[in-house]
């Protein structure tokens, strides 16, 4: 079993890295590297171009076609915890599993085991591709910092590459900063699904419709982080487990599946989601 994690690619408050127990060979990793950091405009920004650097390199060095997102708020998988990726620590972490055709090991097929059961993958089918992910997930990077457009789609400029970055510091423009601070976020939509798993299954979504991961701006970001927050603090829920399918799976939109947890949960709903039909190739 791995005891360290293998760090692919570091960006200015992210990194890409290898979990310490990786389940497949797709299986990212985007986890903050200072737990201090807020999330703000600017960090919420380099998630995305982690996340987008991540997926275009797994498509580039294994073929996946597809990629699913999971991770915790105000949660840490417990005993078993099927249906979650174990948690490492309380580091904000987030799992990027990518899919193939002929991929040897599901996600699925590793998470609805008992965590003490499941199998890593081995260090040498991981040594095969590393190298290869470095690689691409440098060059996806930089051509994202270099394809940046002067304003992201919701009219905020973005100012997120590292000479926008210097330059934004370099003149002190604390006008803009505190004008985009007061700015209302984005809206986004919140609804039970048709099968949910469980009693507190929240979907959301930005209102502005979205095709994939990668088109969400980082104050969509923001605003399903705040949205998440509130269903975090409902009276019956501890935190919350959450996934992102592809939306290759979902029919071409972008849903964020909210799972309410406690440690004194009768049901996983995590188990729940995991047999949905709605929800299941997503990681089968």
């Amino acid at each position: 079993m791995q005891l360290s994690r293998r760090l692919l690619f570091g960006s200015a408050v992210w990194e890409v890295t290898r979990p310490r127990t990786p389940l497949t060979s797709g299986h990212l990793m985007i986890r903050l590297s200072n737990p201090a950091t807020a999330l703000d405009h600017r960090s919420a920004a380099d998630w995305l171009r982690c996340h987008n650097a991540a997926r275009r390199a797994l498509a580039d060095v294994l073929g996946a076609d597809t990629c699913t997102l999971l991770f915790a708020h105000r949660w840490h998988a417990l005993g078993a915890a099927i249906g979650e990726p174990a948690a490492e620590s309380s580091t904000p972490t987030f799992h990027l599993f990518g899919r193939w055709d002929g991929e040897p090991v599901t996600p699925a097929g590793q998470l609805s085991l008992p965590a003490q059961r499941r199998k890593p993958a081995p260090d040498r089918e991981l040594d095969k591709y590393d190298a290869g992910l470095r690689a691409a997930l440098l060059t996806a990077a930089a051509a994202a910092v270099d394809e940046a457009p002067d304003a992201t789609v919701d009219g905020t400029p973005d100012r997120t590459g590292p000479e926008a970055d210097a330059k934004t510091v370099a003149e002190g423009d604390q006008e803009e900063a505190a004008r985009e601070q007061d700015a209302p976020l984005p809206a986004i939509r919140a609804w039970t699904p048709p099968f949910p798993a469980g009693s507190d299954h929240t979907v959301l979504a930005p209102e502005r419709p979205i095709g994939s991961v990668e088109e969400v701006t980082p104050r969509e970001l923001l605003a399903l982080a705040a949205a998440l927050e509130a269903l975090s603090l409902r009276q019956a829920v501890t935190g919350l487990s959450c996934l992102v399918p592809d939306t290759a799976v979902t029919g071409g939109r972008l849903e964020l599946h909210a799972l309410g947890r406690s440690a004194g949960e009768a049901v996983n709903p995590f188990e729940m989601l995991l047999q949905s039909p709605e929800i299941s190739h997503a990681l089968l």
